[in-house]
This record gives C-alpha cells, sequence and structure tokens, in this order.
C-alpha cells in the first residue's frame, strides 16, 4: 500500500504480489468537486466522496452516486374502538397504603422500581386574611425535581406538567396556584420515563422531587415546605387493581358513551377490537393523545409520548461533511414516535382487549388500528 496526499485528496492504493490493484480515489472537500489525475487517466471526484478504481483504472464505485433502492410504506386504518373510561383519582394522604415522613425523599429509594409513579402529597393552611385572596394574585408554587417528569395538583385539579430530557432530566414546575382559605391539599405524581438509560454510576442517579419546594406571595413572604410532613403512595390506584386485564378491569365502573372522558389527565380507556385478517404488520395510532402507556390483552406494548414533538433543525440536508446527531433531522415539529406496533401473535380472532393510561390528557377518539402496506 502507498498513500499520495494533496490538500483535500488522497489517494490510497493496494498492490499484491501477484499483480492484483486496487485504488481510492478521496476528495474530502464538503462543497467542491475535484478532479484527480492517475495512472495516465482523470477522475472526476463529487465533495465529500471516495471512488473505487478496480485494478487501479475502471471506476467501479463512488459513495456519493450511489443509490439505494426505497419502498413507501403506507399506514391504512382498519378499525376506530368505543371507548369506557375511568377516571384515576389523586390519594388522599390517610389511605390505608400510604406513609408519612418529614421532608423529601428519592423516588427510587420509595418505590423499588415497583412503578413509574410515585405520589408526594402534603397540605398547606391558608389564612383568611391572606392579602391574594382578595386581589386575586396568587403566591407561586415552586418545585424543584430530578426528573424526569411531574404533575401538579391541587385541590383535586390538574395545576402543570413539566418533563425533562434526555441532556438535562432536572425539571422546575414554577406557576401560580389558585389557593383558598383553610386547608389546601397539595397532590404531586412524580414520573419516571427511562429518560437517563445509561452512563458511568448510573446507580446513583436520583428521580423524583427532592426540594426546595416554596410558596411565595404570603403576607409573611415566602414559606418553605420542603421540610414539613410529605405523605407518599407508590404507583397508580388502577396499577394495584390489574385495570389493564380483563379480570381486573372488572373490578371497577367504567363510564360510556357520551360520559367517556376526553382531555382529561390521569384517565383509564379500555375497548375491545377483532383482529384484522391477513398478515400484515398491525399498529396503533396514538396521534390524538399526551403520554401514558399501552396494554393488549394484558400485554405492555410500552410507553406511548405523542405530545413530545421532535426538536432540531430540518433545513435542507446533504451527505457532504462531517456527521454529527443533528444533521439531517427529519419530521421537526411532528411526534417522535406516532404507531406503536401490535404483534398478531398476541391477538385473537375476535375480543381482543385493549387498555390505555393516558397521564396528559387526549382524545381517545382519534385512536385507530393501522395496519402497513408497502
Amino acid at each position: 500500500m502507498y498513500l499520495h496526499m494533496l490538500s483535500e485528496l488522497q489517494i490510497h492504493v493496494f498492490q499484491a504480489k501477484s499483480g492484483g490493484c486496487a485504488a481510492f480515489l478521496s476528495n474530502f472537500d464538503p462543497q467542491v468537486s475535484a478532479k484527480i489525475t492517475f495512472g495516465n487517466s482523470q477522475y472526476d471526484l463529487p465533495p465529500w466522496s471516495i471512488s473505487i478504481l478496480q485494478d487501479c483504472k475502471d471506476e467501479v464505485f463512488n459513495t456519493a452516486t450511489v443509490k439505494a433502492p426505497s419502498t413507501q410504506k403506507k399506514m391504512t386504518t382498519v378499525a376506530s374502538f368505543d371507548w369506557q373510561s375511568y377516571d384515576e383519582e389523586a390519594p388522599s394522604s390517610d389511605d390505608s397504603d400510604t406513609f408519612s415522613m418529614s421532608g423529601l425523599y428519592e423516588q427510587l429509594n420509595v418505590t423499588r422500581d415497583a412503578s413509574d409513579y410515585l405520589w408526594y402529597l402534603t397540605e398547606i393552611d391558608i389564612s383568611p386574611n391572606e392579602e391574594f385572596l382578595k386581589n386575586g394574585q396568587f403566591p407561586e408554587l415552586t418545585v424543584m425535581s430530578a426528573g424526569h417528569a411531574l404533575h401538579v395538583f391541587i385541590n383535586n385539579q390538574l395545576a402543570g406538567t413539566v418533563w425533562g430530557s434526555l441532556k438535562n432530566t432536572k425539571i422546575t414546575f414554577s406557576q401560580n396556584v389558585k389557593l383558598r382559605a383553610g386547608v389546601n391539599k397539595i397532590s404531586m405524581l412524580s414520573v419516571s420515563v427511562g429518560l437517563a438509560n445509561v452512563g458511568t454510576h448510573f446507580e446513583n442517579y436520583n428521580i423524583g422531587i427532592l426540594g426546595p419546594i416554596t410558596l411565595k406571595g404570603l403576607n409573611d413572604g415566602t414559606r418553605d415546605l420542603t421540610k414539613q410532613q410529605w405523605s407518599y403512595k407508590v404507583g397508580l390506584k388502577g396499577e394495584r387493581l390489574s385495570l389493564h386485564t380483563l379480570d381486573g378491569s372488572s373490578s371497577v365502573e367504567w363510564l360510556q358513551g357520551s360520559f367517556v372522558a376526553q382531555k382529561q389527565p390521569l384517565t383509564w380507556y379500555k375497548t375491545t377490537f377483532n383482529a384484522p385478517k391477513g398478515d400484515a404488520p398491525l399498529a396503533l395510532d396514538m396521534n390524538g393523545m399526551g403520554k401514558g402507556q399501552i396494554w393488549v390483552n394484558g400485554e405492555g406494548v410500552g410507553r406511548y409520548w405523542p405530545a413530545n414533538k421532535a426538536h432540531g433543525n430540518c433545513d435542507k440536508c446533504s451527505y457532504a461533511g462531517i456527521y454529527n446527531e443533528n444533521k439531517c433531522n427529519q419530521y421537526c415539529g411532528e411526534p417522535s414516535q406516532r404507531w406503536y406496533h401490535v404483534p398478531r401473535s398476541w391477538l385473537r380472532p375476535t375480543g381482543n382487549f385493549l387498555v390505555i393510561f393516558e397521564e396528559w390528557g387526549g382524545n381517545p377518539d382519534w385512536i385507530t388500528l393501522v395496519q402497513r402496506t408497502t
């Protein structure tokens, strides 16, 4: 082998003792084409490309001009659903399976991976003399969490939701919250969604609400809620009742028809469907939903999160230049995943049981069963 280099151009030649020869002509300029004279012949090289010369003479391949066969895949709706719903309410601090401690505790140390969900519950007493009750300038609640997602409820009403990212799982909820005179109930659902899943000392990563938690805008200034009494409840009521199974779902009363919840957080949905004929791959189109989990016949399809849109720069794409993870992005502003595969091996010909737990609030009427054709 020998190597010839000139500016952005390189020539690599491999010769065998038997006389065989192969040459690689490289143009590393990401914008400008080049001409290379080699072995008494001239070769045109597009930007950022390599040509392979058979017997060091005939060009048989260039990386910039190769074309791969392409197919277009189509997702066709084959079924829609009639839903029933069940509301997952925030627990009470005096429920039998809650426990109380002073201060805040890391989520995994409490849940022991028994659930993705941990409730943090407390109460605050608001004096009827508070000025904000007269002027309507409600106090600001600030909650610091190690991630990955957080739903904040005030007196059983959703006040807001925040979530982290792979680069920064830590999150902060900071919002004015509507409080009333007397005892107010703060219920916060901390959610692990697997954002951080690799790295050194991974076993030491924290999640959950670690504080501080403050309430700013009271007559006496800012109240620190971090070290007061907090109650904890691991998981959801629907998880304990196994609502994702046929037997478990029969233990509660489900709403039907016009009473089915829509765009409401912490809602379970169930329905049944028949398997479409054929062997084409099947998936659930979850584009109208927010974030949650899916089960079919008791089997976990997985988490869905179409409300978390893909970020990035989707400008014109060029193969030229060094690759990085932000290059040639597609579908910016659209869900990072919309369709969720349902294995046909899980299905029966009729009466398949589908359950969805929706955290954020979505429109279940938009969910359809689709099959993929090429």
